[in-house]
């Protein structure tokens, strides 16, 4: 069935971008947060403000609420654009009105977030037939330059998205494709997970700048002059035991290169020189993009606790070496004294502690059930 009714959860960068620009074409759009401060701007402009190049438009969503029943009753489409470490609240609140039929659709997923949000559903006694899928990173790069208004820098391409359970993608990956047709399939929601470049790139980034960030409140460009040939070495590194997993899971060993180029963020021959450092030195849409101001930041909470700790869960289970990855965890759990191994996204929250690897294929393709 084609989508009308898209309820849109998180009013943050991604959730506004997606907001503003589904509304401006033509789809019926309810906005949440379950902060009304959050929203107070956009009610008080009566909109969002969008800015894309020399483009400047005005939407007007919907609703705009932070009533979650109101946001979900009767839409075809739920769209979960809030930071991952907000999934398993909004999954818990999801329990109680989602039906049969509409599709979740987590935008971007990170790393097991399908997995998470399903099995957090699952807690809650949902039994009906939830259709979920996510996307590998956000469909827009974008930042929000003041209150109510939102600049998309680029839309991402070549975006892939797998569904959760596996089985039911043809069906969901057409839905969606209807709004966004630059997604491409993928094989499950491993390939995506594991495919999640902010946990590749930012924790390097954030840990390998600490000093800078603390003394400076940020004040430097966190892509293009924070990721030195130093911070590149690790990031390759971290890509490295990613790998690993991946081919552990017979699934297709892209590199942190190849990703980022087809999302659109680094020319074709950066990316062929095997240069991390090019590759993102060489990213259009990041030059502009400030260092978070503190390490107290989802560079961390989000892309270590459910970036990181997964694929190092994961690799164990595959029995696959993580010493990189589990070094800035460990790092990064020391300067923010945050047990991101303990606060983070585990297997067991995942849905898949006891799952031995030998059945992990069949629960991707099939589900919890």
């Amino acid at each position: 069935m084609p989508i009308h009714t898209i309820a849109v959860l998180g009013a943050g960068n991604g959730g506004c971008a997606a907001a503003a620009d589904l509304t401006m074409r033509g789809y019926h759009v309810r906005l949440y947060s379950r902060s009304s401060a959050t929203l107070d701007p956009i009610r008080q402009r009566g909109g969002i403000e969008i800015i894309e190049g020399n483009n400047r438009s005005f939407a007007e969503p919907e609703l705009v609420t932070s009533d979650l029943a109101e946001a979900v009753a009767g839409a075809d489409l739920v769209m979960i654009t809030a930071p991952s470490v907000g999934h398993g609240f909004l999954a818990a609140g999801l329990a109680r009105h989602l039906r049969e039929q509409q599709i979740v659709l987590l935008n971007p997923g990170h790393t097991g977030g399908a997995l998470h949000v399903m099995s957090v559903l699952r807690q809650n006694g949902v039994r009906e037939r939830i259709r979920s899928c996510e996307t590998v990173t956000l469909t827009y790069i974008c930042r929000m330059p003041g209150p109510a208004r939102v600049e998309i820098y680029r839309r991402t391409t070549h975006l892939r998205c797998a569904a959760f359970p596996a089985k039911f993608a043809p069906d969901i990956l057409r839905e969606v494709g209807g709004i966004y047709p630059n997604i491409v399939a993928a094989e499950n929601v491993m390939e995506t997970g594991l495919s999640n470049i902010n946990a590749i790139m930012h924790p390097a980034g954030m840990v390998g700048n600490a000093g800078w960030i603390e003394r400076s409140a940020g004040d430097f460009y966190f892509y293009r002059e924070g990721i030195t040939p130093a911070i590149a070495n690790i990031i390759s590194a971290v890509d490295r035991e990613r790998l690993e997993i991946v081919r552990k899971l017979g699934l297709p060993p892209l590199t942190f290169n190849e990703i980022f180029c087809q999302a659109g963020l680094t020319s074709a021959t950066a990316a062929s020189s095997g240069s991390v450092y090019r590759a993102i030195k060489e990213s259009a849409p990041n030059q502009t993009i400030k260092s978070p101001a503190t390490l107290n930041h989802r560079y961390l909470h989000e892309d270590v606790g459910y970036g990181l700790v997964p694929m190092e869960e994961i690799g164990s289970l595959l029995g696959v070496e993580c010493p990189v990855i589990g070094a800035l965890i460990t790092l990064a759990s020391e300067m923010n004294d945050v047990d991101y191994r303990r606060e983070g996204l585990t297997l067991k929250k995942m849905g898949l502690e006891g799952i031995e690897p030998e059945g992990l294929p069949g629960v991707l393709h099939e589900g919890f059930d």
